[in-house]
This record gives structure tokens, sequence and C-alpha cells, in this order.
């Protein structure tokens, strides 16, 4: 049986998504920009629609919304973009350590144009206190990035909080929403969101698509700096093409997400992972949570298992289950995951953990099957690593 239990990293394609996006696959060609025509009127309109569907999701106007090719361009349209316009009004920038690299690259690149960057750490938890963000703001502060919902722990932060903090200061606030939206429900007037990422493939929707949410009363009113120049599409801030089929998916997607949050999907997901976590705390000995079990988005469980280096163990299961190491050594020069170790945990913990991600087609029998796979995976590991008797 082949499991997927790597949600965080991408999402299958809703089959009502990919029925949605097929027309724009074939007849139904035109582009928007073309409005002169039926052809790019039709696809006009799909845009339009897509736009309100998404906005929607997330309490906002559909004036509010714009597309990107996905979360990556929508953070550095955010970080970048946000901080140069601004940077005749100061030059710092507070973020934290557990951000995303979509966030960090770009904080990096400000550094090196003159600006400074703090990084807030966080709870051996992986929860950010926003005392610390507030002690950490400066009278040149102009862009506060928060990630909304991890996404390796899964932990949610107290976005509400530290947005309150901000609007109260007059200082713009960026989260990086990517793995919330869709998950748990997401209002940007209630979180105080200035500007916020998002992404379609992390629900259930098309790769290289993405979206920007702008909020239209930001104070103080600034233009992000634009990071591809052209057409002038997208209000100047991303032109080029539209990508009508990804877009439209999108919007499908996101129409999709808030009926299924509506209909209870987050709490059958949740008690699945519950039941994850509970059989492989019985099966398996050594295993440890990492992070907080609450606020937590309701598919993540990350776990240390005592013993039993992480790679190893993801090989040994033979490509059939999907889940994700924790170390990511690859990406972190062997240093293992920068999100872990802003935690405080040692060693033992950081290559030894596992990420399982549960999503919407996930069910029972597989949570059996993969606890039934990593207990007799964790069992040969350990014998192959025992040392041999004397």
């Amino acid at each position: 049986m082949r499991v997927y239990f790597d949600h965080h990293a991408t999402t299958p394609l809703d089959p009502a998504v990919l029925a949605a996006m097929l027309p724009h696959l074939g007849e139904r060609f035109g582009n928007p920009s073309s409005v002169q025509h039926v052809f790019g009127q039709e696809a006009r309109a799909a845009v339009d629609q897509a736009r309100e569907r998404v906005a929607s999701l997330i309490g906002a106007g559909a004036e509010e919304i714009i597309f990107t090719s996905g979360a990556t361009e929508s953070d550095n349209l955010a970080i970048r973009g946000i901080g140069r316009a601004l940077a005749g009004r100061g030059r710092h920038v507070v973020s934290t350590a557990i951000e995303h690299p979509a966030v960090l690259e770009p904080c990096r690149t400000l550094e090196r144009e003159g600006f400074d960057v703090t990084r807030v750490g966080v709870s051996p938890e992986g929860l950010v206190d926003p005392a610390d963000v507030v002690a950490a703001l400066r009278p040149d502060t102009v862009l506060v990035s928060l990630i909304a919902a991890n996404n390796e722990v899964g932990t949610i932060q107290p976005v509400a909080e530290v947005g309150a903090v901000c609007r109260e200061r007059g200082i713009l606030f960026h989260s990086d929403a990517v793995q919330a939206v869709g998950r748990i429900p997401v209002n940007v007037d209630a979180w105080k969101v200035d500007v916020m990422s998002l992404s379609a493939h992390k629900m259930y929707g098309p790769k290289g698509v993405g979206a920007l949410y702008l909020r239209k009363d930001r104070r103080p009113r600034v233009r992000p700096q634009p990071q591809a120049e052209g057409g002038g599409q997208e209000k100047g801030l991303r032109s080029g093409t539209l990508n009508v089929p990804g877009i439209v998916g999108f919007g499908e997607a996101a129409r999709v997400a808030k009926q299924a949050l509506a209909g209870g999907e987050a709490e059958r997901i949740r008690a699945l992972r519950d039941r994850l976590l509970a059989e492989l705390i019985t099966r398996i000995d050594g295993v440890e949570m990492n992070g907080a079990l609450e606020p937590r988005l309701p598919g993540n469980a990350h776990i240390s298992i005592a013993r039993a280096e992480a790679e190893t163990l993801i090989l040994s299961l033979g490509g059939t289950i999907a889940l994700s190491s924790g170390a990511a050594c690859a990406e972190a020069g062997g240093k293992g995951s920068h999100v872990l170790r802003a935690m405080g945990l040692p060693d033992d913990r950081v290559f030894t953990a596992l990420r399982f991600g549960l999503g919407r087609y996930n069910t029972e029998p597989e949570v059996d099957v993969v606890v039934e796979a990593l207990a007799r995976a964790v069992k040969a590991t350990r014998e192959r690593s025992a040392p041999a008797a004397s």
C-alpha cells in the first residue's frame, strides 16, 4: 500500500480542482488581458471569480488579492518589496527564527542592502512569545513578518496578538500563512495582518500559483516595490501573462477548502493524527513529541524516535510511505533543521525527527499501516546498530 503522509510538502490535486482547470487548458485558452473579444473576456471572468473565491476564504476583498507564481514569490514581494519601498522611513525588520526559507532568504538580502533584521526566538515548544516581538520593535521598524503555522512542527503562532501590536504602532505586518490557509480558519481582519502569502498547492490546488493579500487600507499606504516589471498585470505588482488554469484551480481549491472546513474536515484529520500519535507511542518506545500539541495544525505530528536515525527509517520504508525527515540535512549543511535548533533540541532529537502531515484523503487503515511499518523499521534499525555481544 502506498500511503501519503507528507501534506506539508504538497497536497494531491482535488478532483473538483482538476475538473475546473481542464477547460482552461483546452478550448478556453484566452488571455485575460485581451478583453476586446470573447476569448479574453471568458478568461478575465474566470480570473475574477477565482480572485473572489480566494479572498472569501480569508475574509478579504477581491481587490486585495494579487496572484503570483507561488508563496515564494509572494514572500519576496512582501519582504523585499515592502522593505525597499519603506527604506526612507526606516531600515529595521523583525521576523522569527522559525520562518520558511522563502522569508529567511529575503531578510538576508535586505541585510546585505543595509537593513537590520531582528530574529525573535521561540520557546522549546516552538511558539513565539508576543512580548518578545514587542521588545524587538524600534522606532525605525518598518515591517514585522511572522509565520502563521510552522511548516515543520505545525505550531500555530500568535498572529492576532502580534498583529494588534503592529496595528497600534503603525508598523506593517506580514504573515506567511501557506500552511494555515485551508487547514484552519483564517481571517485577515481578526489577525490584523496587512500582507499575507498564500499557496495553492498546499490546499489541494495546482503547483505554480500563489497569491499575496495586500490590505487596501494598510497604514502606511506603501506600494511594494515590484520584483519583476513588464506589462503591468496585477496592478503592476506582478507583471506577466496570468496563469489562468492555475488561478482557476486556486479559486476552486479555495471554494472546496471553505466548504470542507465548515463540514468538519479539520476535526476528522485531527482525530486521525491523534490516533497515529497514540499508536506510535504504544508500539514504539522512545517516542517524543516535538513542539506543543496545541495550538498545532490538525494534521501535523512531529516526533523524534530515540536510537533511530530519521533518514535511515525513511529509506527502510522503501519509498511507498511518504514522510519527511525533520532534520533536512541536505538543505541545512549537515546542521539539521533550523526550526528544531531554534527550539533548543539536542542532536539526538534533531536527527531522529520525523514529520507526518495528514490530509483530506487519509484513512484509519492507512494510519495502522504506517504504524506497523514504522514499528518494524525502528526495531530493525535498532537491532542493526546494537553493539555486538563480546
